[in-house]
């Protein structure tokens, strides 16, 4: 019983722009990018965040963005 529990499978990660009905990904909505930005102000990694790969690419393209217009705090 206690072996069972141990090699339990993780449930997948699903992401949440394609699993949203609004998906859209603005470098004006900061609360959103927000998330996905560590203490640091560096970008998470898509095996942190589950965020898809093609949801990634568009994601760090807003953040760069936000940056650049002072919405979000540079390194």
């Amino acid at each position: 019983m206690a072996m069972r529990s141990m090699f339990r499978r993780r449930r997948k990660k699903v992401c949440s722009f394609c699993h949203s009905k609004d998906g859209s990904i603005d470098y004006r909505k900061v609360n959103i990018l927000y998330h996905y930005i560590d203490t640091r102000a560096r970008i998470k990694n898509r095996r942190r965040t589950g965020v898809c790969a093609k949801h990634q690419r568009v994601l760090s393209k807003a953040i760069k963005r936000a940056r650049e217009m002072a919405f979000l705090p540079c390194k």
